[in-house]
């Protein structure tokens, strides 16, 4: 029977691969299960394209990725990237449920999940702001059983569309009043580099997102320079 999914939360409940992008998903799943015990990452990366698409290890074919910014953050560590390209929280679910992070023991890890639960496709619907946040505490859950002595940093959503007054906008800034709260529950490190995307006015620019949602080499810099400091020592 085809579940309802109006009627039940479609963000907590596990599912893979849903949305088609530039890369090979299931593969990319494959890669992370095999290198990630060999990579032995000191910090992990986790989320969907805005992460996926930054750099590191495992690599995707034909992205080169953001190489200034994600050496000037990254350069002294071990780095596993768990961001896939189109994932929701619900995809992250079922990566780690299914041996991402598994048997490993990492100092820090970065969250980042959430802004394409609010997009409406032929494959899944959107989320309100309380249903990704559930899905959010949910990846939170199951990283503390996975590394339970790892740092989380979580991520708010960064901004998207180029307008303040975009509907989407007031959503996200719905989404991470509740992220913080999460994380001020948790005793988390909460990051909101919101206000370094956008210039002054509240216009998200394209010289940072071109397509007002994933980044430039020019983004990437300012969510490493806020990063850095929150990282381990080395």
């Amino acid at each position: 029977m085809k579940m309802d999914t109006q009627s039940v939360n479609t963000a907590v409940i596990p599912v893979p691969k849903l949305e088609e992008d530039s890369y090979d998903w299931w593969e990319r799943h494959e890669q992370v299960l095999n290198e990630q015990v060999k990579i032995n990452p000191e910090v992990v990366l986790i989320g969907d394209s805005i992460t996926h698409f930054w750099g590191g290890e495992p690599k995707t074919e034909g992205n080169a990725g953001a190489v200034e910014s994600w050496n000037s953050v990254f350069g002294p560590y071990r780095v596993l990237n768990l961001g896939f390209g189109w994932d929701r929280t619900q995809n992250v679910l079922w990566r780690l449920d299914h041996g991402q992070l598994k048997g490993l023991s990492p100092k820090t890890v970065v969250i980042l999940i959430g802004t394409n639960n609010t997009s409406d496709t032929d494959n899944a619907r959107s989320n309100s702001p309380d249903e990704i946040v559930e899905g959010c505490r949910a990846i939170c859950d199951r990283v503390n059983n996975l590394v339970p002595d790892a740092k989380i940093i979580l991520m708010a959503v960064f901004p998207r569309e180029e307008y303040p007054d975009h509907p989407r906008r007031r959503e996200i800034t719905e989404i991470n009043a509740r992220y913080a709260e999460l994380a001020r529950e948790r005793h988390y490190e909460f990051l909101d580099i919101s206000a370094l995307l956008l210039e002054a006015d509240g216009i998200l620019s394209a010289e940072t997102a071109p397509d007002f949602c994933h980044l430039t080499e020019r983004g990437y810099r300012r969510w490493a320079d806020a990063l850095s400091p929150l990282l381990p020592l080395r």
